[in-house]
């Protein structure tokens, strides 16, 4: 009697245990980010002083950019991808876009939807440190946008099948008032448009209609952020301290406003430099200055 009370509680343990649930194997992420024009958070239609070289006033009427390839860094240098969430809006496949403008006052040919985080799974584990890519992968970035799944059908990121997409999106206007100058000088300033396209260039295809084969310059960049806790951390897009040595009152002649990334135009090298990317065969001089953690 005593050897069947055993096998009977014996066989119940082993039942209950074989109905207890795994442990997880992955973990819901989620990236935050924040827009920024020199420190300030960004907000459509509001001012901002000591922008440049000339330190002038702007008004964004845009902000958005794409980001793809999310990986998290272990303890131990290695990387594992982010899985992102298919949410048929802001994220297909590795792309994310960004978008912190809504569609308010002199951003009205925005949308009023925000986004501002990248969201997804990864396995479960200690994670120390974040690696992104401002872009579009190459086999996603030359395609129609009409036809293409969310968020790659937004038109106003899209340059032509050649270009592809623009990776920032970024469109000012300088009211040529510099905290510099006095103020009879600022009387008169005038209203000028600035922007910042981020795009690959000088691709390579049969014509305009085509997707190309290979870009000379992909454009795209590659940061990583090491002592970086998902739970506190923020990644910071400050356009301020892109357009730091830019002068936001003027624009090149015979070029389109301020810097869309095509070579040989005058406004493009700060910029670009900035971004920490090679410009007209000129390696930039230091990392970008772009994002930052906070």
């Amino acid at each position: 009697m005593k050897n069947l009370f055993t096998l009977t509680a014996l066989a119940l343990t082993v039942s209950a245990c074989s109905t207890l649930p795994s442990p997880p194997t992955s973990q819901a992420v989620e990236l935050k980010f924040a827009a920024q024009i020199n420190g300030q958070p960004f907000a459509c239609g509001q001012r901002y002083e000591g922008v440049g070289s000339t330190r002038s006033t702007i008004t964004p009427s845009d902000f958005r950019m794409y980001v793809s390839e999310v990986k998290l860094v272990r303890q131990d240098g290695s990387t594992v991808p982010l899985q992102l969430a298919q949410d048929g809006v802001w994220q297909q496949q590795s792309v994310a876009l960004l978008d912190f403008e809504n569609g308010a006052g002199p951003c009205r040919n925005g949308t009023e939807a925000t986004n501002t985080s990248v969201r997804g799974q990864a396995p479960v584990g200690e994670y120390t440190g974040v690696e992104l890519t401002v872009g579009v992968p190459f086999a996603q970035n030359h395609q129609d946008p009409t036809v293409a799944p969310a968020p790659l059908n937004s038109t106003a990121m899209f340059w032509n099948w050649q270009g592809g997409y623009k990776f920032i999106k970024f469109d000012t206007a300088s009211s040529g008032i510099s905290t510099d100058k006095p103020a009879a000088a600022n009387a008169m300033g005038p209203v000028t448009r600035y922007s910042v396209h981020l795009g690959s260039t000088a691709c390579a295809g049969e014509s305009k209609t085509q997707a190309p084969s290979a870009c000379q310059n992909p454009n795209r960049m590659t940061v990583r952020f090491d002592g970086f806790d998902l739970r506190k951390n923020t990644v910071v897009a400050d356009m301020g301290a892109v357009l730091a040595q830019a002068n936001v009152d003027v624009n090149a002649k015979g070029t389109s406003p301020g810097c869309m990334s095509f070579p040989k135009d005058g406004d493009c090298p700060p910029v670009m430099q900035a971004l920490g990317l090679a410009y007209d065969g000129v390696a930039a001089a230091g990392p970008q200055r772009l994002l930052s953690k906070r």
